[in-house]
């Protein structure tokens, strides 16, 4: 499988990012909060936190009672960070991309990954990857861009506002070519892989998961308070999440 992009020790991107997840943010009011409401009970559980960043996620399941985490990514800047700030007895962290799980030599009872599978470049393989690794019974829960986000060259779709200036409707396009997108966040050149919401859907079937939910979080009054911006959300969906069970 091709190697993921490594944005993430360009030190431009690294500061800024960093600075951005130190603030109110989409992760923070939007994503993260739906992705704890779907975390089974994980006591006494192998857990494996793909793309793990600084390992926030990766001590919050320690702190759950999970028997041993493993989490994994291709920043050793992020890497550095978590063994800093987040490390505990039961945590491993190493240094690997999620392209090559297949060096993984052990299973995992729950697989999760927060806004990591868009940088991926062939995804069936990754399910399939994740697939060899877990037992029957075990849970997948992943979050990733919407489709309706990377759908368009560039990364290029935006809003449409009106006569008074506010947000009435977004516009996109290129939703059924897949494939490689490039833009700039933070610095040019920041990698994505589109593909459509039947694609994701079929890979993560054919990888031998029941999807048991499928979410795309809309904000809530309490999270637009905190970030205004967040209420053109309401609009179309910025983040898809999956629950599957391995069967």
């Amino acid at each position: 499988m091709e190697k993921s992009q490594n944005i993430f020790d360009n030190q431009v991107f690294f500061e800024s990012y960093v600075k951005l997840r130190q603030s109110a943010n989409y992760n923070q009011l939007l994503e993260q909060p739906a992705m704890e409401a779907l975390i089974p009970n994980i006591q006494g559980l192998s857990v494996l936190d793909i793309g793990c960043g600084w390992g926030d996620n990766c001590r919050a399941f320690a702190n759950a009672g999970a028997r041993r985490v493993l989490g994994i990514d291709i920043s050793e800047r992020m890497l550095s960070l978590a063994e800093a700030e987040n490390s505990l007895p039961n945590i491993e962290y190493r240094l690997l991309d999620m392209s090559s799980l297949d060096e993984i030599r052990e299973a995992f009872d729950f697989v999760y990954s927060s806004l990591a599978f868009h940088y991926v470049s062939d995804f069936p393989k990754l399910m399939e990857n994740i697939s060899s690794i877990m037992p029957v019974g075990g849970t997948l829960l992943f979050s990733q861009e919407h489709p309706v986000v990377t759908a368009t060259s560039g990364l290029q779709g935006r809003f449409l506002y009106n006569e008074n200036g506010k947000p009435w409707a977004y516009a996109f396009s290129d939703y059924f070519k897949s494939g490689l997108r490039t833009s700039r966040w933070f610095v040019d050149g920041v990698e994505d892989h589109h593909r459509t919401m039947g694609e994701i859907v079929t890979a993560v079937a054919r990888a031998g998961f029941k999807i048991d939910v499928l979410s795309e979080p809309c904000p809530t009054p309490e999270a637009i308070r905190r970030l205004p911006a967040l209420e053109k959300e309401l609009i179309k969906p910025a983040f898809l999440i999956i629950r599957a069970v391995k069967i």
